[in-house]
């Protein structure tokens, strides 16, 4: 608990010897020595790949190579337009690598902004520095909220209490003293010091966990996830069909060679859902800049959608609810105390702590420091104890031990100074107790018996946008739990005047087993006086209750919860180890910014439903297609270029529009299942009505360029289903969709009667009756569609 000096800076390798005057840290000539063998904290960027990780991740892709050869074998074997599915790719890929290096940009120059700036000592004078810039044997200074950036040994301790929870799973916070190692990954829970860094870079003990753990990821994500087995599915589907349908063209069919290579790869392309992923991709990657102008820097992208499939969210109020500062309203003295006397107190206790707290800081500006009184041992304030400490001499040569903290924690239940405190409490102030014990600061019950003699009431300013931040919430029946280490009653007091209503719960009554937890979370909606393990036992109660919880916080008390939530938020003001934890950083500290992040979540989960949709009605009715055309022995009834121009219509371009819309719709769960259960009958009933008009138009039409005139009839019915599913899916309308429906028709159209794209693309309707017959069949099975998808919703609602 005293004031400790620790022993001066050494080279490593010597003794640390006994007590001696406060050290001065390196030198500029030492740092520059280390800067130059490379003894510097070479750490990855949190929230960044490499430009180069990005673009292999975007061409070197199992589709890009099955697309990559099929359009090799096109350039020795067909004209130009039945490769132009090859040039698509190439676009999409470009943009994949164009919108996700911005993504990058966006979040490297955010992550800036929010990156913790450890202090360290060199000459004898404090500064901060980046995390990148602390070298081998450099001295840092810490204090409460402080992450310990690097493996060090401490020097300095005053009351040093580390929680190494995240490396150890040790609940307990450690006590330091000079000498003891301290490691990385772990923080500061209360008291201050400062440390010597004897393992910097990747020899850190944390830095090969947060490499890994930490880096830009795609993992834990359903859309991924999702999207990855049905990608697994289409490539066992495609196998076989593309097999059968290399040996019926080539080897069934004896007609011109060049020509049953090109059909066979007009078939098998088609099976590919090559778009699918780089919009998905691209979808995150806008997101990421969208919020990036809010300046909220996502750290982890499925923290976008995982915030979108959140239905319960827990707060801590101090910071959240409430604004970081607070100001002292009135000072009741006790038990006939004297004024004068406790202000004295009161500004001793504010100059005792080097690292005040919000509260502290309050009586730090209502109550300046009297020069006269020394402060001789310091107990600092910790989440688990709820109050701090110390003794002084005073300037008449007497001595006094002062507490300063929760009334409800330091006096009996029976005293009457509590009454007055829940008046208090019951209007939403905050209030600390100031108490006067004969017990030494390292006494375990140093609490016990302690006179009050002060009441101190502070203020908590309230956050203007978290009534209607709140409001949002409740609208989207995502339920807010207020989860903080006050007085209950008081925390109950200021979530009432933000419009939150539901039972308050003091967590010191709450049960301790988890199922027990979990149906107090689900009746309650305020808790009080809950420790930092607590939090930690309630996020994982609530996750136990099949909840998928956010949690909130800016203080070193949230670190646990926020780890172990599926999604943790952290304000860019709080405390370095929370920043740290977080997936979402809300860098202006503005609570208000959750909505964007839940509506950006709720915009790339709903259009990649979607869009999977039209992506995978085509992958079904193509292998369809083949597998009918192996029956039946027939040609295969498209080229490459009519299924280009097909998936450029009516998937390609409105996908991309639709991925990119506005969508409010909640975030459901069971995405494989929701966009399969639309697809594959979408599909079947697309290719067999496709399969129908082909099969009617090889009777109708005969004798040279037959081959052609039925390839065009047919494409004319797949076409117009395969608006029927665009028109159904870009449903509810609103004119910009009706827009982008009725410009790919007129598009369609366009080929059809203008003759040199007639001829590139090879369509040519011939005769009136076939094309009429082709229209006809489309026409009842865009009433079947409509029907069936019907049918499906009721049959099988997810």
């Amino acid at each position: 608990m005293t004031h400790i000096d620790a022993g001066a800076q050494l080279e490593p390798g010597h003794p640390v010897p006994a007590p001696s005057p406060r050290p001065t840290g390196l030198t500029a000539a030492q740092v520059a020595e280390r800067v130059a063998r490379g003894e510097v904290n070479d750490v990855p960027v949190r929230s960044s790949r490499s430009t180069a990780e990005i673009v292999r991740a975007n061409v070197f892709t199992r589709f890009n190579a099955i697309i990559g050869v099929l359009w090799l074998i096109m350039f020795f074997v067909a004209p130009i337009q039945d490769g132009l599915f090859g040039f698509v790719i190439l676009a999409n890929t470009g943009i994949g690598i164009i919108q996700e290096w911005r993504a990058k940009k966006t979040l490297d120059s955010l992550a800036v902004i929010g990156e913790a700036r450890p202090t360290v000592r060199r000459d004898g004078t404090s500064a901060q520095v980046g995390t990148s810039d602390i070298v081998l044997d450099d001295l840092i200074e810490i204090g409460p909220g402080d992450k310990v950036v690097v493996d060090g040994v401490c020097v300095e301790a005053d009351g040093l209490e580390i929680d190494e929870s995240l490396l150890t799973g040790e609940a307990d916070p450690v006590l330091k003293q000079p000498g003891d190692q301290l490691m990385s990954g772990s923080f500061v829970v209360a008291g201050g010091g400062a440390f010597t860094a004897t393992k910097v870079g990747r020899e850190a003990y944390a830095a090969q966990l947060a490499e890994e753990a930490s880096r830009f990821t795609l993992v834990h994500s359903e859309l991924r996830t999702g999207i990855s087995t049905i990608l697994k599915y289409v490539t066992w589907m495609m196998i076989p069909a593309a097999l059968g349908l290399v040996i019926t063209q080539l080897i069934v069919k004896e007609n011109d060679l060049k020509d049953s290579v090109a059909r066979t790869v007009g078939g098998i392309v088609p099976m590919v859902p090559e778009g699918l992923v780089l919009l998905t991709s691209v979808a995150f990657a806008i997101g990421v800049i969208r919020l990036g102008r809010k300046q909220c820097l996502v750290q982890e992208l499925p923290a976008i959608e995982g915030l979108a499939r959140v239905d319960t969210v827990c707060l801590d109020k101090t910071g959240t609810l409430t604004e970081g500062g607070m100001d002292v309203t009135e000072l009741r003295p006790l038990n006939g105390s004297d004024e004068p006397y406790v202000r004295k107190v009161l500004g001793a206790l504010g100059e005792a702590d080097p690292r005040p707290n919000a509260s502290l800081r309050a009586i730090i500006d209502a109550y300046p420091d009297s020069d006269d009184w020394r402060c001789t041992e310091a107990l600092p304030f910790s989440s688990a104890r709820k109050y701090s400490g110390a003794s002084f001499s005073e300037g008449d040569g007497e001595s006094s031990t002062w507490l300063l903290g929760a009334p409800d924690v330091l006096l009996p239940s029976d005293d009457p100074a509590l009454a007055e405190t829940d008046r208090l409490n019951e209007q939403g102030l905050r209030v600390l107790l100031l108490a006067r014990t004969d017990r030494a600061l390292d006494d375990p019950e140093v609490g016990s018996g302690a006179r009050p003699a002060a009441l101190v009431v502070l203020e908590q300013r309230l956050r203007p946008d978290a009534g209607d931040t709140l409001r949002y919430f409740a609208e989207q029946n995502v339920h807010a739990k207020v989860i903080s280490g006050d007085n209950a009653v008081s925390v109950g007091a200021v979530a009432g005047k933000l419009g939150l209503t539901g039972a308050t719960v003091d967590a010191r009554r709450m049960p301790g087993d988890r199922d027990g937890m979990a149906r107090a979370l689900d009746e309650g909606t305020v808790f009080g006086r809950v420790t930092p393990q607590q939090k930690r036992d309630m996020v994982g109660a609530l996750q136990s209750h099949g909840h998928t919880v956010a949690m909130t916080g800016d203080g070193v008390n949230d670190v646990l919860a926020l780890k172990d939530a599926d999604i943790g938020v952290s304000m860019g003001s709080g405390s370095e180890a929370t920043r740290a934890v977080a997936q979402i950083v809300l860098l202006n500290n503005s609570f208000a910014t959750l909505p964007s992040v839940v509506a950006e979540g709720r915009r790339v989960i709903g259009n990649i439903t979607r869009v999977a949709t039209l992506f995978l009605v085509k992958t079904v009715y193509s292998v369809l297609l083949a597998v009918l055309v192996v029956c039946w022995r027939v040609e295969y009834p498209f080229l490459p270029r009519h299924l280009t121009l097909l998936s450029t219509l009516t998937i390609g371009v409105p996908a991309f529009f639709l991925a990119l819309a506005p969508n409010k719709e909640r975030a459901r769960p069971h995405f494989v299942r929701r966009v399969m259960r639309y697809s594959i009958p979408g599909g079947v009933l697309a290719g067999a009505a496709t399969f129908v008009t082909y099969l009617i138009a090889r009777h109708y039409y005969t004798g040279e360029g037959a081959l052609d005139a039925e390839t065009s009839a047919a494409t004319l019915t797949l076409f117009l289903i395969s608006m029927w599913v665009l028109a159904i899916i870009a449903r509810p309308y609103t004119w910009w969709r009706i827009a982008l429906v009725a410009a790919m028709g007129g598009a369609f159209l366009l080929v059809l009667v203008v003759p040199w794209l007639q001829h590139f693309f090879a369509l040519k309707l011939v005769g009136m009756t076939m094309p009429w017959i082709a229209v006809g069949i489309a026409a009842v099975a865009a009433v079947a569609l409509e029907f069936l998808w019907k049918w499906v919703d009721r049959r099988f609602h997810a």
